[in-house]
């Protein structure tokens, strides 16, 4: 999955494929994670949120999807 780098203190870069409704995250750490049957309104609001690491703990962390970490 391909990840477009983003402006944020918590977050390197975010990519998301909308066909398996998948969101990866790659944080600052380095650590990588996916995210699983995350609605594309999300991952579209995470992408455009004035405050990236405060969406994503509110709504992605927060909001209990599966995920797991992939490196």
């Amino acid at each position: 999955m391909n990840r477009e780098p983003v402006q944020s203190s918590a977050l390197s870069s975010i990519g998301y494929d909308a066909e398996t409704e998948t969101l990866e995250v790659e944080f600052t750490s380095g650590s990588v994670y996916r995210y699983l049957h995350v609605p594309s309104v999300v991952a579209a609001e995470l992408r455009n949120a004035e405050s990236r690491g405060r969406y994503f703990d509110a709504f992605v962390k927060g909001a209990g999807y599966e995920y797991y970490r992939v490196s």
